[in-house]
């Protein structure tokens, strides 16, 4: 990386807006340096489709955008300068990093629950809540801003936007049968989108806050509360591995069941995600200058993305400690008996024995396998962070 890659100073922001510490700058990154595959391939797609610009545009009419904006103006603090002026300094910072030429909006608004998003059909606007500000340190809401910036780049700020309408609608109309089921499945498609939008913005975050404990702590923070020093991010961790390997295909299941109705995978399993792409070959490329940049982007094929993403998909599966993947896994491979397999995965939900009972099903396999069920914060509105951070 050449020393303008580490300069801070070129957008002449004026005194008191430099850093703390110097960061590598990514000039010309396209957001698909650190987009997940899944993510990547439905915006590669969507962007070549034939007629979807049109399609958002007549949308965009019936969305009530400019009263959001308006409702923002009107009730939230616009950053700035004269106002948190520190989160104005991380924001032009973030953009300097990923060279993102304008610099969107960004309000903070009134609401004691952590959140921040990124939404808008024509332009992104950012808000962040006093819950989030006062919650997390400065390197740690770093990386959050960085998330929502990467959130901007990748153009997610639409398909978000479009995914909350839908959600309302989907309320709305939940009296007529068959229009609720039809929304329903196109909700459900875009919160999995979702799901992966957000492991690809962490990986943003971390490009401009170049901090990985930082936005771990940050993620941790989001799950436990302000109480850093009754946390470890080593233990956060573990819980991740407990979570993905522990249990029977009972667990898997409930797994599943629990994560469908949310935007947002879970904390411990987005830190996991986010520290395995830290130690990969991919961001070392980045962190070295060799990246995808946006003057290829129309180039793109979009036959290529979706190989990625089978692959990376078939990749997940193959190492996944999860007991359904691995009876996947092992379908794949023509293992045998897995018949007998399944049966024994399943026969707690019928039997309700303890698996720890002599005989019970599921025995031999680590973890507890007791039921789960949503958490109460599942009910949360579907914004860039209601169920974790950015």
């Amino acid at each position: 990386m050449s020393d303008e890659g580490l300069e801070q100073n070129a957008f002449d922001q004026g005194p008191g807006t430099v850093p703390s510490r110097r960061r590598r700058r990514f000039p010309g990154i396209s957001s698909r340096a650190y987009e997940h595959p899944a993510d990547r391939s439905a915006l590669v797609a969507l962007r070549r489709l034939s007629g979807f610009d049109t399609v958002f545009k007549v949308l965009s009419g019936l969305l009530p955008e400019r009263s959001l904006r308006l409702l923002f103006l009107s009730d939230s603090v616009r950053v700035s300068d004269a106002q948190f002026g520190h989160l104005n300094d991380m924001l032009r910072d973030a953009c300097y990093i990923l060279d993102v030429a304008t610099v969107p909006p960004m309000y903070v608004t009134q609401d004691p629950q952590p959140n921040a998003m990124c939404i808008g059909l024509d332009e992104p606007i950012i808000v962040v809540t006093t819950g989030l500000v006062e919650l997390l340190d400065e390197e740690e809401m770093r990386a959050v801003v960085g998330h929502e910036v990467g959130h901007a780049l990748s153009g997610h700020s639409v398909y978000r936007t479009i995914l909350l309408f839908l959600t309302n609608l989907a309320v709305r109309v939940a009296w007529i049968p068959l229009g609720s089921l039809a929304i329903t499945a196109i909700v459900t498609a875009l919160r999995e989108w979702f799901r992966k939008s957000e492991l690809s913005a962490d990986r943003a975050g971390l490009l401009v806050g170049q901090d990985l404990q930082a936005s771990m702590r940050g993620l941790m923070k989001v799950a436990g509360g302000n109480h850093l020093h009754e946390m470890n991010v080593d233990a956060f961790l573990e819980q991740a591995e407990e979570y993905e390997a522990g249990g029977d295909l009972r667990d898997s299941v409930l797994k599943i069941l629990n994560v469908l109705p949310r935007t947002h995978p879970f904390a411990a399993v987005r830190a996991a995600e986010l520290k395995r792409w830290a130690g990969s070959r991919d961001h070392q490329r980045i962190m070295d200058g060799h990246y995808d940049r946006r003057s290829e982007d129309k180039n793109t094929s979009v036959s290529d993305s979706f190989r990625q993403s089978a692959a990376h998909y078939a990749n997940d599966v193959k190492q996944s400690k999860d007991p359904l993947m691995k009876l996947v896994s092992d379908i794949a491979d023509g293992a045998g008996d897995l018949g007998g397999r399944v049966r024994r995965g399943f026969a707690g939900f019928a039997s309700g024995a303890p698996k720890d009972a002599p005989g019970a099903p599921g025995e031999g396999h680590d973890g507890d396998g007791g039921p789960g069920g949503t958490r109460p914060d599942d009910s949360r509105r579907d914004d860039d962070a209601g169920n974790g951070e950015g």
